[in-house]
C-alpha cells in the first residue's frame, strides 16, 4: 500500500537530534502543517527547531488527495446558521488566503501545481446545493453551479469554487523543506515545563507548536473529547476518464474524483477509524462498473482528525498553556487548513495579530452533538472485555481487515500487526 505521491518522489533526509538542545520555538510533527510553520518562522528570522519521530511527511501528508480548496463540503450554510456572518466570512477569507498563498509559493516550483475548479455534489438533494450557493453569495463568492456531468455519478447538482488548485504534495514538501532546521527520528516521549524529553536528551523551548495531526498531550485542551478520526481510501486508475474539475460528495462517506497526469484518483469507502466500512472493495466495485477498461496502479488510505463543529483547532493549546499552540482537526481539508494554520501560528508566536484567530480558537464552545457521540463511543468501548487495548487512554482495539491493523474506535490510534505505531494520538507502540 503506497500512494502515487510516494511512488514518484524521494524526499530529503535529516539527521537525528543527539543530546540536549534549546530553541525559542519547538515544532513537534513533520507533516505539511509543521513544515509550513517552520518555513514561515525561518522567513521571519525566528529561532526554531522541528522534530519528527519518523521522517517528514511519512504519515498523513503522504496519503492526501492533495486538493487545495477553500470549499470544505457544504460548510458555509452551516457556518452562517450556527456562527453568523462575521465568523463565516473569517473562515472563508482565511482559507481563500491559504489558497492564494499556495499559488504564490508554487509559482515556478516543480510540484505539478494546477489551477482547477472545485465542486461539491449531492446525489439526492438539489435544495442542499442551492442553499449552499445562496450562502456563498451572501459571503461574496460567485458560486459555480453544474450537474457534474463529467463524473459517472447521478447527481442532483453541484456547487463549485473557481480558482482552486491541486498539486503533488511531496514534490512541494521536497522543495519547501530544503534548508529548514529539521531533525528526523527524534521521538518526543514526554514533556516537562518548557522542555521536551527525547530518547537522547531534552529540548528546552520558550514556545511549543503541536503539529502532530492528533495532539499527543492529554493533560490540557480535552482534545480526546473534541476529536475523532476518520479513514478514507483512494485508488489511482489508469485508462479512466479524468474530469477537468475536482469533485467530492457532500456526504462524508461518498466519492471523490480528481486527476493527476494520466491517472484518475478515486476516493471513498470511508468510515470512522475502528469501525467497518467499504474501503478499497467499495471503490473497486464502483470502478469496475464506471471504468471497465481502467487498471489500478496504486491504492492507499488516509486518516483525518474530525472536530466537533467542522472547524479546525488552531491557536493556543488551551487556556492554561500560554506558550503552547496547536494545529489539528482539519476535517479532510488538510492542504488549505495546514497553510491557514501555519500562517496563523507564525503570527501568534511572533506577537502579530491575525484577523482570523477567533474563528479557529481551540477553546471555543464544545457544545455540539458530536461531543455526545464521541462520549458514548468511548464509554461503550470501555465496557468491552479485552486485553488488547490502546496505550493512549485504554480503549479496546478493533481489527481492520482491509488494512491488517489494530485500530482504536475512540481516538483513532492505529497499530501494525507487530504492534508498531501507525497513527497517533498514542505516543508509542503496543507493549505486546
Amino acid at each position: 500500500m503506497e500512494s502515487i505521491w510516494r511512488k514518484t518522489v524521494e524526499l530529503p533526509h535529516f539527521a537525528e537530534l543527539k543530546g540536549n538542545a534549546k530553541t525559542d520555538v519547538l515544532i513537534v510533527g513533520g507533516g505539511i502543517a509543521g513544515i509550513l510553520c517552520a518555513h514561515f518562522l525561518q522567513e521571519r528570522g525566528v529561532d526554531y527547531m522541528l522534530v519528527e519521530r519518523d521522517t517528514i511527511a511519512s504519515s498523513v501528508t503522504g496519503n492526501t488527495t492533495a486538493k487545495i480548496t477553500a470549499q470544505h463540503g457544504l460548510i458555509y450554510h452551516k457556518l452562517l446558521k450556527n456562527m453568523g456572518q462575521e465568523r463565516a466570512k473569517q473562515y472563508l477569507d482565511a482559507n481563500q488566503a491559504a489558497v492564494r498563498k499556495y499559488f504564490s509559493l508554487c509559482g515556478g516550483m516543480d510540484c505539478d501545481f494546477e489551477e482547477k475548479n472545485n465542486f461539491v455534489y449531492s446525489v439526492d438533494s438539489r435544495e442542499k446545493i442551492e442553499r449552499e450557493a445562496r450562502a456563498l453569495e451572501r459571503l461574496g463568492i460567485k458560486p459555480l453551479l453544474t450537474r457534474a456531468g463529467e463524473i459517472p455519478v447521478a447527481t442532483a447538482g453541484a456547487v463549485g469554487f473557481a480558482h482552486q488548485a491541486q498539486f503533488h504534495p511531496l514534490k512541494f514538501i521536497r522543495v519547501i523543506a530544503e534548508g529548514l532546521n529539521i531533525y528526523e527520528h527524534t521521538f518526543v516521549k514526554g514533556f516537562l515545563k518548557n522542555a521536551a524529553v527525547t530518547k537522547n536528551g531534552r529540548i528546552a523551548f520558550k514556545r511549543l507548536i503541536f503539529s502532530t495531526h492528533f495532539p499527543i498531550d492529554n493533560k490540557h485542551g480535552l482534545y480526546f473529547m473534541k476529536l475523532y478520526q476518520h479513514r478514507s481510501y483512494v485508488l489511482a486508475l489508469k485508462n479512466a476518464k479524468i474530469p477537468q474539475g475536482m469533485y467530492v460528495d457532500e456526504k462524508g462517506t461518498g466519492l471523490s474524483f480528481r486527476g493527476y497526469g494520466e491517472y484518475l484518483l478515486l476516493g471513498g469507502g470511508g468510515h470512522r477509524t475502528g469501525k467497518g466500512g467499504g474501503a478499497w472493495q467499495e471503490l473497486r466495485a464502483f470502478a469496475g462498473k464506471a471504468y471497465p477498461q481502467a487498471r489500478e496502479v496504486a491504492h492507499w488510505a488516509a486518516q483525518d482528525c474530525m472536530s466537533l463543529d467542522g472547524i479546525p483547532y488552531i491557536g493556543k493549546y488551551s487556556q492554561n498553556t500560554a506558550d503552547c499552540y496547536v494545529a489539528t482537526g482539519f476535517n479532510k481539508w488538510g492542504m488549505s487548513s495546514a497553510m491557514t494554520a501555519a500562517m496563523l501560528l507564525a503570527d501568534m508566536v511572533t506577537g502579530k495579530k491575525n484577523p482570523y484567530a477567533q474563528v479557529f480558537d481551540p477553546s471555543r464552545s464544545m457544545l455540539h452533538a458530536q461531543l455526545l457521540v464521541n462520549g458514548v463511543e468511548t464509554l461503550a468501548n470501555f465496557l468491552i472485555p479485552s486485553k488488547r487495548r490502546c496505550p493512549h487512554l485504554g480503549c479496546v482495539l478493533k481489527w481492520n481487515k482491509a488494512e491488517h491493523s489494530w485500530d482504536c474506535p475512540c481516538h483513532g490510534s492505529r497499530f501494525a500487526e507487530d504492534g508498531r505505531l501507525l497513527d497517533n494520538p498514542a505516543n508509542g507502540g503496543l507493549p505486546y
